[in-house]
C-alpha cells in the first residue's frame, strides 16, 4: 500500500512545527538557544579567556614549569568538559527521537517523542510527530478502502455459495432422496451414506456463507449477532459463555462490523491455537468518565500469547481497529490465557449521556 507525500503539506507542517516550537518557548519565558550557538559561544569563551591570558601578565616559561602546565591542562580539561556537556545535552533529544523511530508502528498509535532540546532538535521532533500523524491517517484511510473492498468480496462469495453451490447441493439431495425410494435394498445403505455426505456438505457451505456474511448482524443487530457467534463456536471441547446486554449505545455500522469481526477472529484463534476449553465473550458500554462507547473482551484459559510473532489474523484486527479509531490490546489474562480487548469510542456528536433526564 503506497503512501502519497505532498511537498506543500510537508513544508507547511515544517513551518507549523517551527511556529509551535517558538510559541511554546515564548510562552514558557525560556529562549531555546540552538545547538550551533551553544557550541560557538562555549568555544568563543574559551578562546577569549586564552587570549586574555596571553596578553596579560601570565607567561609561559621555557622550559614549562609544573604550575604553568597544570594551569594549561586545567583550562583544556574545562574546555573539553564544557563541549562534552553541551553536546550531550544537545544530542539527547536526537537519541530519544532515534529510539522512537526504531520502535514506531503505524498499527499502534503509541506515544510520541517529547518535543524539547535545542531549536533544531525540537523542530525535527515536532516535524517527525506531524509526519507520523499524517502517515497514520493515510494508512487508516487506505486500510478502510481495502477492508471495504474485502467485505464486498466476502458478500459476493457468500451469495454465490448460497445461491449457486447451495442450490446445487439441495437439488442433488432431493435427487438422492428419490433414488433412495427406488433402489434395491442392498444399495439403499450406500445411497443413504451419499445423502448424509451431501447434507453435511450443504451444512458446511451454509456455515461458511454465514461466516463470510453475518446476515444476523444486518437483520437483528450487534447483540444478537455476538450471541449467535458464541453459540456457533461452542462445540465439543470448547464452551463459550457470553455477557452481552441489550441496552448498548448507538454505534456506526462500521463500528458494529469491526466489533463482530474482532470477536470472530478472537474466537477463531481460541478454537484453533489456544488449546482452551473455556472462553468468555463480553461486551459492555463504557461510562462517560471513560470516554463512552463500548468495550469488547474475548478471554480464554488457553496457553497464552507466548513469544510467537503476530500472524495475519492479529494484524487484521489491528487494521480494523485503526479504521474506526479504536484501541485494541492483546495481553495475558488473569490466571493464564489471552485477553483481546477492543475499546470503540462513542460516535462524534453523541449526546445521549447528556440528554439523560431532559424533558422533551
Amino acid at each position: 500500500m503506497g503512501v502519497v507525500t505532498d511537498v506543500r503539506s510537508r513544508s507547511r507542517s515544517a513551518k507549523l512545527a517551527a511556529g509551535v516550537s517558538c510559541d511554546e518557548a515564548g510562552r514558557s519565558g525560556k529562549r531555546n538557544v540552538s545547538l550551533f550557538w551553544r557550541i560557538f559561544l562555549l568555544n568563543a569563551a574559551g578562546l577569549v579567556v586564552a587570549t586574555a591570558l596571553l596578553l596579560g601578565p601570565v607567561t609561559v616559561s621555557t622550559p614549562v614549569l609544573a604550575g604553568e602546565a597544570l594551569v594549561l591542562l586545567g583550562g583544556l580539561a574545562a574546555l573539553l568538559a564544557g563541549n562534552a556537556v553541551v553536546l550531550r545535552i544537545g544530542l539527547t533529544p536526537l537519541h530519544r527521537l532515534g529510539r522512537a523511530m526504531s520502535t514506531a508502528d503505524l498499527l499502534g498509535p503509541g506515544t510520541r517523542p517529547e518535543v524539547g532540546g535545542p531549536a533544531e532538535a525540537a523542530q525535527l521532533i515536532e516535524t517527525y510527530n506531524t509526519m507520523l500523524d499524517r502517515l497514520q491517517a493515510e494508512r487508516a484511510a487506505g486500510a478502510g478502502r481495502a477492508l471495504q473492498a474485502q467485505e464486498r468480496e466476502r458478500h459476493r462469495i457468500a451469495r454465490e455459495l448460497h445461491d449457486e453451490v447451495g442450490q446445487t447441493l439441495t437439488a442433488v439431495l432431493l435427487q438422492l432422496k428419490r433414488v433412495a425410494d427406488r433402489v434395491p435394498g442392498e444399495l439403499r445403505e450406500e445411497v443413504t451414506l451419499a445423502q448424509e455426505a451431501t447434507r453435511a456438505g450443504l451444512d458446511e457451505i451454509r456455515r461458511i456463507a454465514r461466516r463470510l456474511r453475518p446476515g444476523v448482524l444486518e437483520e437483528l443487530g450487534l447483540a444478537s449477532a455476538l450471541r449467535s457467534l458464541a453459540t456457533e463456536f461452542t462445540h465439543h471441547g470448547l464452551t463459550v459463555q457470553h455477557h452481552i446486554p441489550g441496552d448498548l449505545p448507538p454505534l456506526a455500522p462500521e463500528a458494529e462490523l469491526v466489533l463482530y469481526r474482532v470477536a470472530q477472529e478472537g474466537l477463531t484463534n481460541t478454537a484453533r491455537h489456544a488449546a482452551a476449553d473455556r472462553a468468555v465473550l463480553t461486551l459492555r458500554p463504557l461510562p462517560a468518565p471513560e470516554g463512552g462507547g463500548v468495550e469488547l473482551l474475548v478471554r480464554d484459559n488457553g496457553t497464552g500469547l507466548g513469544r510467537a510473532a503476530e500472524g495475519a489474523g492479529i494484524r487484521g484486527m489491528r487494521e480494523r481497529a485503526l479504521l474506526i479509531g479504536a484501541d485494541i490490546h492483546l495481553e495475558t489474562a488473569p490466571g493464564g490465557g489471552t485477553d483481546v480487548r477492543l475499546r470503540v469510542p462513542a460516535p462524534p456528536g453523541d449526546r445521549s449521556a447528556d440528554r439523560t433526564g431532559d424533558s422533551p
